[in-house]
């Protein structure tokens, strides 16, 4: 019997403290300070923070082939870690398949990151998904870099400064990550 109410403790203490962090921020996050506080030489052309995104990666993709984060730079960046047995992630695929169809010729790239799925389970699930953007493997390098991730999905918005704007803890809605991403393309490439 003992043993049971130390394995129950252990979880509920899990569940606390990966909540924790959503509840504090409802699961989105301005990153750098306000655009009233910073100095102008430090402020981001496309939004109000001024941490630079480390896009000096080369992951595998789903085909093991190399994919270049730096390939990506000047583009609007949904940089999103996921699984695919994550429910939470699932509802927001649909999302990113709409918003990477509608703005991928805007300047738009969706880049998901499986935090531990093999390439043929990856294969399989964006083939059923009708995933058509770039998914990764997730490598310890850019785990270091955006992480450590306390539940999934995690997404990061990036401007096309590669400035990060906003982290996501949890899934976002299409709506309100259309506003966000709208709010970082060109307006002239929106027309």
């Amino acid at each position: 019997m003992r043993p049971r109410w130390i394995v129950t403790a252990a979880a509920v203490l899990a569940v606390a403290l990966l909540t924790i962090p959503a509840l504090r921020r409802s699961g989105t996050e301005r990153i750098g300070p306000a655009a009233a506080a910073a100095p102008t030489s430090a402020r981001s052309e496309t939004c109000d923070a001024s941490a630079p995104a480390k896009l000096d990666f080369v992951l595998k993709d789903m085909h093991n082939a190399p994919l270049k984060l730096a390939d990506f730079k000047g583009k609007v960046i949904v940089l999103n870690f996921w699984a695919t047995w994550c429910g939470p992630c699932k509802e927001e695929i649909p999302a990113f398949v709409e918003l990477y169809d509608r703005y991928r010729n805007k300047g738009l790239v969706i880049v998901a990151v499986s935090i531990d799925d093999a390439p043929p389970q990856l294969q399989q699930f964006t083939r059923e998904w009708k995933m058509q953007y770039p998914v990764a493997q997730l490598q310890s390098d850019i785990e270091d870099a955006y992480g450590p991730f306390y539940g999934v999905p995690t997404s990061y918005l990036i401007g096309r400064d590669g400035t990060i704007c906003t982290k996501h803890l949890g899934p976002v809605s299409k709506d309100a990550f259309e506003q966000e991403i709208r709010a970082l393309l060109d307006p002239k490439a929106l027309l």
